[in-house]
Formats: structure tokens, C-alpha cells, sequence
């Protein structure tokens, strides 16, 4: 170690207790971004730790030297164990042989609009900016750590010249305690379109991947985690590669198996050139890496560490942020799973039913691409009269160049249509991140929407650029291969799905639907909730359902979400959710009978009218329907057959 190391180690020991126990006591204060910088402590810090706001989520980086190691616990409780941080650039370990060279901390607490389990989302944390040498390369760069009340999140930050392109890699490892449970999707077979599996965390095999978020539960019922990476930008995707040692090593876009859907799509050559690291020129500014925390089932579900990591929306493109008037959350109709009339006309109908159902869009693939002008027009100018708006689908191989953005986009804008589907991503590499920021960059330059299908998972960025309402990254109704849907569709919502809304294209009501009822399909409507929420069954069978007018009333959005305490991942899903003065209680099953006991509690005081959608005891494919007055203080027993499910409207009866 160098001379200077071994005088800054002997500072440390007369200051660092006094710098650590200040930085304890300093009062979270309520403030606006930026965030407001405490102190800068010029001292060789023997450790760092940085606190969530409410004092029970720790990051901690332990003294080391020679290699940089962090930890993540939970009051007594360690969610992530003592794990080796790897950040690489042109070769050299930068996490390996440093010197701490100040500690720079500083705190935020503020509120935003938002699109998800909530209509608000609060983004709150105290922050660390430690700066670090390098002593092999003398490159000075900056880890970042921020700790909020539901989880932690680094980053490296690596100062460079414009024109000097250099090579960054990450293998940072997260490594999860002895005795907890694993849920996580593989990459090979379809990308983010995967079912989850379920492990002791010691049966990981080496070499498995995983697809974030991986959510995994504690031993002894002490809490989850899940580990995802927010504000993906300029940077190849992160997935999670197994150790064999309960260890899962960042993997970026270069090294992840190359999935059949692109080489299917785009040929092993381009998957040849897309596996080598990129360079980057400049800054390079890494993702942030996360893992969310929280003692219970609902702490996960109403994060929003995701989009806090992520910056606020362009005010030049986006003048009112998230609630800019030409972003319009909704409910889609889409002839794709379920049949229905076809061609102009048969779009014609597809929007009238829309409209029927109180419905948003109606959602074309591409045969809207073989229509001549007048066509198209004929059927967004009708969809228009019925108060419904219409969206185009496209491959993106076919938008890869600035000029081809600019006359898909300007075409989208002049005939009045209102969004963009772009599919077929299928890869983590930069080129392909990239890609994503340019289609939103001039989706919003023309007040169009956009949803990706063939996607890489969600990182937050949607708080960037609302235009984006969902992206796909799920295996969904799509998949007629899919058996087990029960546990599948009660493992997403506590394990995808934290890491921003999927698109599965939910509610089926013929045999796609699998091993569940047709209750169960209603209530995951308002479970797998999204700004652009699409329902795959055909809009005609949804008007002669006796479930009609409960279906009609889900939004797609929320103002408040709780997560029932008798939810358990890949077992059952209950959620209550508020809507303005509306409640819903919705219940998908997964694959064995309950019976469930839900106090009415989060109702207000009052009376409200009640309208439930049961299963039938006998036949899945039947619905009961019930009519009752209930209030806060009434309770429900309900009984639940394998795959089966609930749903419940409460209306203020005054």
C-alpha cells in the first residue's frame, strides 16, 4: 500500500467516529431536487454505511482496501451478504486496490405524480457520494449509494473526455443468505418472456440466469428482496448470472445466451457482433444496481425505487410531466388472441365495441401496414367519433435509423393516430437500449405513445418518458403453451411486475385460460394493472358477459394499492385498490384451494354498495354474481377453488 494510505488510515482513527456519528444524527429535512449537499468529509473512510431515512435499511461498505465489498441489511436481518463489488474498465479491476479520497453526503425527500400502485409516488432516501483512486491506473471515479425506507442502489460514475471511448464490464455479485427462496425467469428460451421458477437458493445451479427482478424471501419470514437495476441509459442491460455459492453475478448485454427470438429474428451473426463489450466515450455513468427491501409483500408492490432512481421528464417535451394532456392512461381492445371481424370494417367494430365498454384504444398489428392511406384513415377517423383512439404496431428493425423514426412517427402524427406498438428487441446491448431512448426521444417529439412488446424488463425510465405506458418482457396470454397458468399469474405481481407494469394482455375467458376460472381471469385485470392496459379477450364475449358491468368500471390506473397479509408468491394475489371513492377487492388463486378471512378495514366510513364476482363451485367456467351492502367494519370469508378468484366493486351507496 502506498505511504499516503497508511497516513490516512492513521487520520481516520481520530475523526471517523466523530464524522460517522454526525452523519447518524443529521435530521432528514423536506426539500425539492436537487438534493442538498450536508458536507464534504476529506478523510480516508475505514467504512462507509449509508441509512435509509427511517433508520432500518443499512448499505454498508466494509473496510477493505484491496477489495470493495458491500452488505444490505435490514435492522438485525441481512438481506444481501458480505458481496465483492467488480466494476472493470479497459481491463483494470477498479474495485480492487483503492483509496478513499472523501465522503460526500447529502439527503432528499420530495413527491411526484405518478402512474402505478399509487397516484403519488414518494421518492425519500440519504445519499453518499464516495470518491475513489484507483492506485494501479490512477483513475478517479465515483460510487455512488443511495438508501431509501424500501431498499438500496449504487452506482459507478467514471469521468472521461468526449472523444476518449473506453470499455466498461461489471461483475459485481449480490449474495443472498443461506435459507431463503428464489423466484427468477431464465433468458435462453425467450428472453424476458419466461416463466419463473422457484429454488432453495442453494439448489441454483452455476451457470443459470436470471432476467430481472429476482425476488427472493428470507429465511424464517424475516422480509424479501429483489434485485432489479433502474435508469438503464447509454448502457447495456444487466441480468444475473448464478455462482453456485447462493451468489448472482452482474452479467451486461455482451455476455447474456444469446435467446432463440433474436437469433430467429436477426441471425447468430448480429448476435456475434452484439456479444462484445461496448465502448463508451465520456462519463461513463453506470445503471444503478438495486435491491428492494421490505418486511412484507406490500412494501415490494408500492415501491417506487425504480422511477425515483430515474430523472424527471423534459419539461420542453412533456410541459405538464406525467399528466401532459396527450397522455392518456387507457384500456385497449385487441384482435390478436380471440378472434373477430376483420379488415377496415372489422377495425370499425373492434372501436365501437371499444366505446361500448367505456374502452380507450383499440390496438391494430401490422396489417394496418397493407391499408392504403384513405383506409387507415377511414378507421382512425371513426375511432375518433367513438372516443377511441388507435395504435399502430411495428417492427423495430424497421426504425433503425433516424430518417426512418422521423417518417413512422410524422406518419402516426398526421393521421391522428395515438400510439406506437414496437416489437421484437430481444437483446441487452447497448446499440439496443439505445434504440429505445431514440423511438421515445421521437415519439414525443409528435405526442405519440408507445408501448415495446419483445422487450427487455423496465428500469424506471417510463418516469423519464411518460409517453412509454408499458412494455411487454413477460411471458403473457400470448403464450398458448403456457399450462400452469395459476402459479404463474399469482408469482408476477411479486416478481416482474415490481419492476414496472407488463403488458400480459390479461382475461381470457375460453381454454387459454388454462387451470384457471373465469373469475379468477376478471380479477387479474385490476391486479396486472398498466397505463395501457389491454384485454385479450374478444370485446364482443366481454359485452355478453353477466360480469359486464364490473369489468367496464376496472381503471387502468390506481390512487391506492394494499397488498392483503394472506398473499404469498406463486400462491395467491389479493389486492385492495382505490380508485377516486372506489374500492376493489381482487383475489387470483394459484393452484390449490384457500379460504381466505378479509376484514373490510380499508374501507371508509359509510356504507357502500357491493358487487362481487364469484366462482361457480363446480364449473370454472361459469360466474356468480352478488349484490350486498357492506361496510368497514363487516368482514369477508371467502372460499377459493384451485386457480379460482374474486372480484369486488365497492361504491359509496350515498
Amino acid at each position: 500500500m502506498h505511504t499516503r494510505n497508511i497516513f490516512k488510515l492513521i487520520a481516520f482513527g481520530i475523526v471517523a467516529a466523530l464524522s460517522l456519528a454526525q452523519a447518524a444524527s443529521a435530521r432528514t429535512r423536506v426539500q425539492a431536487q436537487p438534493p442538498k449537499t450536508r458536507r464534504s468529509e476529506r478523510v480516508h473512510m475505514q467504512e462507509v454505511q449509508v441509512v435509509g431515512p427511517d433508520g432500518k435499511i443499512k448499505f454498508t461498505i466494509p473496510p477493505n482496501a484491496e477489495r470493495l465489498t458491500f452488505k444490505v441489511t435490514l435492522g438485525n436481518t441481512t438481506v444481501i451478504e458480505t458481496s465483492p463489488m467488480v466494476m472493470k474498465l479497459d481491463g483494470y479491476d477498479l474495485s480492487s486496490g483503492v483509496t478513499f479520497n472523501g465522503v460526500e453526503r447529502y439527503e432528499v425527500n420530495e413527491m411526484y405524480p405518478w402512474y402505478g400502485a399509487h397516484s403519488t409516488a414518494v421518492n425519500q432516501y440519504n445519499g453518499v457520494k464516495v470518491s475513489l483512486i484507483h492506485d494501479l491506473s490512477f483513475t478517479e471515479y465515483t460510487l455512488e449509494i443511495r438508501a431509501f425506507n424500501d431498499g438500496v442502489a449504487f452506482r459507478h460514475v467514471i469521468p472521461g473526455e468526449a472523444k476518449a471511448s473506453r470499455v466498461p464490464d461489471e461483475y459485481s455479485t449480490f449474495v443472498i443468505p443461506n435459507g431463503s427462496t428464489v423466484w427468477y425467469g431464465g433468458l435462453a428460451g425467450g428472453h424476458y418472456e419466461t416463466e419463473y421458477v422457484k429454488k432453495d437458493v442453494v439448489d441454483v445451479q452455476p451457470g443459470e440466469w436470471a432476467g430481472p427482478p429476482l425476488t427472493f424471501k428470507l429465511p424464517g419470514n424475516a422480509g424479501y428482496g429483489s434485485i432489479m437495476e433502474a435508469n438503464l441509459v447509454n448502457y447495456s442491460g444487466m441480468a444475473l448470472e448464478a455462482n453456485g455459492h447462493n451468489g448472482w453475478v452482474i452479467g451486461l448485454g455482451h455476455r447474456q445466451p444469446l435467446n432463440w427470438p433474436f437469433e430467429l429474428r436477426y441471425g447468430r451473426e448480429e448476435g456475434k457482433r452484439l456479444g462484445k463489450p461496448a465502448s463508451l466515450a465520456g462519463t461513463i455513468t453506470t445503471p444503478w444496481r438495486v435491491v428492494m427491501v421490505g418486511r412484507d409483500l406490500n412494501t415490494l408492490v408500492n415501491s417506487a425505487i425504480s422511477p425515483n432512481l430515474c430523472p424527471p421528464p423534459d419539461p420542453k417535451l412533456f410541459t405538464q410531466g406525467i399528466r401532459t394532456s396527450w397522455i392518456k392512461p387507457g384500456r385497449a381492445v385487441w384482435r390478436y388472441l380471440d378472434d373477430g371481424p376483420q379488415g377496415v370494417d372489422g377495425m370499425k367494430e373492434f372501436s365501437r365495441m371499444a366505446a361500448a365498454l367505456g374502452f380507450e384504444y383499440n390496438i391494430l398489428e401490422g396489417f394496418w401496414s397493407k391499408w392504403t392511406v384513405e383506409q387507415q384513415k377511414e378507421v382512425v377517423d371513426y375511432s375518433r367519433t367513438q372516443g377511441v383512439g388507435i395504435w399502430f404496431w411495428k417492427h423495430r428493425k424497421e426504425l433503425g435509423t433516424p430518417e426512418e423514426r422521423e417518417a413512422f412517427f410524422k406518419m402516426l402524427h398526421d393521421l391522428g393516430v395515438a400510439g406506437a406498438k414496437i416489437d421484437f428487441f430481444d437483446h441487452e446491448a447497448k446499440d439496443v437500449i439505445d434504440l429505445y431512448e431514440a423511438l421515445l426521444q421521437k415519439a414525443a417529439e409528435y405526442h405519440v405513445l408507445v408501448v415495446f412488446h419483445g422487450a427487455d424488463k423496465p428500469t424506471g425510465r417510463a418516469r423519464t418518458w411518460p409517453n412509454e405506458l408499458v412494455r411487454e418482457a413477460v411471458r403473457g396470454m400470448e403464450s398458448s403453451a403456457l399450462k400452469d397458468r395459476a402459479w404463474h399469474e399469482t408469482a408476477l405481481p411479486f416478481t416482474r411486475c415490481l419492476a414496472g407494469p407488463a403488458d400480459y394482455t390479461a382475461m381470457m375467458f375460453n381454454d387459454r385460460r388454462r387451470n384457471t376460472t373465469v373469475a379468477h381471469q376478471i380479477a387479474s385485470i385490476a391486479i396486472f394493472s398498466a397505463p395501457l392496459l389491454t384485454l385479450a379477450a374478444n370485446p364482443a364475449a366481454i359485452l355478453k358477459s353477466s360480469a359486464v358491468d364490473i369489468i367496464k368500471s376496472v381503471p387502468p390506473v390506481w390512487d391506492e394499492t394494499i397488498v392483503l397479509p394472506d398473499s404469498e408468491i406463486a400462491e395467491l394475489a389479493a389486492y385492495a385498490r382505490r380508485n377516486g371513492s372506489m374500492w376493489f377487492l381482487a383475489v387470483m388463486n394459484g393452484p390449490q384451494p384457500k379460504t381466505l378471512h378479509v376484514p373490510l378495514s380499508f374501507l371508509g366510513e359509510g356504507e357502500y354498495k357491493a358487487v362481487a364476482v364469484r366462482d361457480n363451485p363446480t364449473d370454472g367456467a361459469a360466474l356468480e354474481i352478488e349484490n350486498a351492502v357492506r361496510k368497514r367494519t363487516d368482514s369477508l370469508d371467502i372460499q377459493l377453488r384451485e386457480g379460482g378468484g374474486l372480484l369486488v366493486r365497492f361504491s359509496r351507496s350515498d
